[in-house]
């Protein structure tokens, strides 16, 4: 470890995954002082990725999707609070106030605060059987429901949304899902990628109604149906709602550091106070590549920002520029995203979506700045690599896949 580094202590608020890195990545790095984690749930971080696909499915027990077992926190020495809401920083005083009355002092403090399921202003939205889907309580309380033959209907056609309609198909639901675009993902991916996305999810019984807004959720005590604001009336017996998520800011503003569509930090994972950091979800980042300021929902750069941070901590000042990338299983299909496709003004497509392994090359005055992989790894991981180098690339080359 450098000589640089004075801290003394770390508090790390919120105990996602991001916040499961940075404990994990300090404790690589021999940090010596007091690390402690406080976080609102009851569960030490966990992997949030597979909550829409195999813990959703009965395939993997919540034990599994913790980020590292509570022996590592025990042998590590980490001052561990769950259930514990961190509900004002004092910057002045470097110590965060608690809603159990406890405070704590710091010397470096770091925000992995994530994001929330965002809400909808609707009647019903609070009747039984409508849930969110964000953490493993939400799961566990859908997984209650699931049966098969029961009337689904979905919110919203993003990956969460069609993550969830594959699994429930397959575990003998009807399932309906309504999107307010003429198209699936289309904040993400080209209607090349959409209409593919969307055959496959026909082909396994899944019915959309696309341009059509939620107007109501009717019902007693439970959800009975759903109207859309297109006068569509459809029976259901669960309502799962995807409308994207909000990052969690708040205690971040009220404590006066920059906050701008996330949480403002540098290169270097540092807010407007050099004393504070930011990770994940909800932190905006300046990026080189694309030369603007981005905020992702992502596993990668979760974990890349922590690593980031517990660097920088250490003393090693390390900076965080990286290619952002995703990905999605839905039925056999495996999305791997890499790169931003906004902006972009050429698209390529190699390979045959009909033989259900293809790409989407997303180009910008010849650059390419994002692809979409389905069931095509090579492909991906050169895309990847060509992305970061800024290449451009000939739309003449061969359209075959490796």
């Amino acid at each position: 470890m450098s000589s640089k580094t004075l801290t003394k202590s770390v508090v790390i608020a919120g105990a996602g995954h991001a916040a499961g890195q940075l404990v994990a990545t300090l404790k690589q790095q021999r940090y010596p002082g007091r690390i402690v984690l406080i976080g609102e749930e009851s569960f030490l971080p966990y992997q949030r990725p597979p909550l829409s696909k195999k813990y959703l499915a009965g395939m993997l027990d919540a034990e599994r999707l913790h980020f590292k077992p509570t022996s590592f926190y025990n042998a590590a020495n980490i001052e561990v609070h769950l259930e514990t809401r961190i509900e004002r920083i004092e910057p002045g005083g470097r110590r965060v106030h608690t809603d159990t009355g406890r405070s704590f002092t710091y010397d470096k403090l770091v925000l992995a605060l994530g994001s929330r399921a965002r809400q909808i202003p609707l009647a019903g939205a609070g009747l039984g059987g409508v849930h969110y889907l964000r953490n493993i309580p939400d799961v566990d309380n859908i997984r209650r429901e699931i049966a098969p033959g029961r009337q689904l209907v979905i919110v919203g056609a993003g990956y969460i949304g069609l993550e969830v309609a594959a699994v429930c198909r397959e575990l003998g639901l009807d399932v309906t899902v309504v999107e307010m675009a003429d198209r699936v993902m289309s904040r993400v991916v080209a209607p090349v990628v959409s209409s593919f996305f969307q055959q496959q999810h026909e082909q396994h019984g899944v019915r959309f109604l696309l341009s059509a807004g939620l107007k109501a959720i009717h019902g007693k005590a439970r959800v009975t149906a759903v109207e859309t604001d297109n006068g569509d009336i459809l029976p259901a017996d669960l309502v799962i709602i995807g409308a994207g998520i909000v990052p969690n800011t708040e205690l971040a503003a009220r404590a006066g550091l920059e906050v701008d569509d996330g949480i403002v930090v540098n290169d270097q994972c540092r807010t407007s106070d050099s004393d504070i950091y930011a990770v994940g979800d909800c932190t905006s980042h300046p990026n080189d590549i694309y030369q603007r300021r981005i905020r992702l929902e992502s596993v990668h750069n979760a974990l890349e920002q922590a690593k980031t941070a517990a660097g920088n901590i250490c003393g090693n000042e390390l900076r965080y520029c990286q290619v952002p990338w995703f990905w999605s299983d839905q039925y056999d299909l495996k999305l791997q995203i890499a790169g931003l496709s906004q902006g972009f003004d050429q698209t390529i497509v190699r390979g045959n979506p009909a033989a259900r392994k293809f790409a989407c090359l997303y180009l910008r005055e010849g650059k390419l700045i994002a692809v979409d992989a389905v069931n095509a790894p090579h492909e991906y991981m050169q895309a990847r690599t060509s992305i970061a180098a800024r290449e451009i690339i000939d739309p003449a080359a061969p359209a075959e896949l490796r």
